[in-house]
């Protein structure tokens, strides 16, 4: 018969290992030492293996046996502790799990942040985290695959969602240093880019089919996704929009250039949270729409990420001559 311990034989063997006596553990557990000596007794009966070595020591020492099992004890009775905190979240109405749909126009250092965070505050909350493109947010919020959305791309209202600002991102047209469009040296027009390829992404929800946002060339490549889009951009395969976050530290290096196309909307593009009426958030949700609030609140305007990148893109002043 394969053997059975209880968790509370488990506990009385973890207690005697860590305290090293069986009279302290008796203490610590608050029972008489004949109980603990006769529980252990019983776990190793079970076990049909020893634990502890009692002969010729004053103390018990673990057997190898023994050190093997305390692993296993620990690994156990640690679970249990994570179920005992989930189901106490659950009286007290915390989900057991949050499913979230994140906008690619979100920050990722933001994202990262929030999520960070949520670790810490709610351990024994499990995440269900799905990063996408545009319509893809509101998609899997109205099928219920999602308890919550961020993101944009609110194309039509429906009023069993409940949608709230809470940020704002912009996209920026921008070409590979090598790119013919690069190299102009004026303010672009259509004309410039007409003939040139654009990427665009193809938004897979539907949502905004038959509708085409800021694509102003002729000739277009279309893409499932914004990270296949960035990677062919930069390889100086065509221009397009990108999300300013996203490319940072693109235009810091010099890997990627602003496209001035005065054609081209740039315009702040809104962030919202996004649930259904029916479905209200529970405390993990709530706390992670206002986190996502906060740290988007503290996202430079378009005016302000503009100067930024000029300040970092100045040259260096000479050295003044002794």
């Amino acid at each position: 018969m394969l053997p059975n311990p209880t968790l509370d034989q488990l506990q009385v063997f973890l207690t005697v290992a860590e305290t090293g006596s069986f009279s302290a553990a008796s203490r610590a557990l608050n029972r008489a030492q004949s109980v603990v000596s006769y529980t252990i007794a019983n776990l190793e009966a079970q076990l049909e293996v020893p634990l502890f070595e009692r002969s010729g020591a004053r103390q018990p020492k673990l057997t190898e046996a023994g050190k093997a099992m305390l692993e296993d004890a620990r690994r156990i009775l640690g679970d249990l502790q994570v179920m005992r905190a989930r189901v106490k979240s659950l009286r007290e109405g915390l989900e057991a799990e949050v499913s979230v749909a994140i906008s690619v126009m979100v920050p990722s250092r933001a994202m990262v942040d929030v999520l960070r965070e949520f670790r810490e505050m709610f351990p024994t909350v499990s995440l269900n985290l799905n990063v996408g493109e545009l319509g893809m947010v509101m998609d899997l919020v109205l099928s219920g695959k999602a308890t919550i959305g961020i993101g944009g791309a609110v194309v039509k209202q429906d009023d069993s969602i409940v949608t709230e600002r809470i940020g704002h991102s912009f996209m920026l047209p921008v070409a590979a240093r090598n790119h013919p469009l690069a190299g102009i040296g004026r303010p672009l027009t259509l004309g410039d880019v007409r003939e040139e390829v654009q990427l665009v992404v193809t938004d897979a929800s539907g949502r905004t089919k038959g509708r085409d946002f800021n694509v102003l060339s002729y000739k277009t490549w279309r893409v499932s996704d914004i990270a296949t889009k960035h990677q062919l951009i930069k390889a100086g395969l065509g221009w397009g929009g990108l999300p300013a976050s996203l490319i940072h530290d693109d235009l810091v290096s010099g890997t990627l250039v602003h496209l001035d196309l005065d054609a081209y909307e740039q315009g702040e593009y809104p962030i919202y949270s996004v649930r259904q009426l029916a479905n209200p958030p529970g405390p993990a949700a709530t706390w992670m729409i206002d986190a996502f609030r906060s740290r988007l609140s503290h996202c430079p305007s378009q005016a302000d990420f503009h100067a930024q990148m000029a300040e970092l893109q100045e040259p260096a002043a000479p050295l003044a001559a002794e």
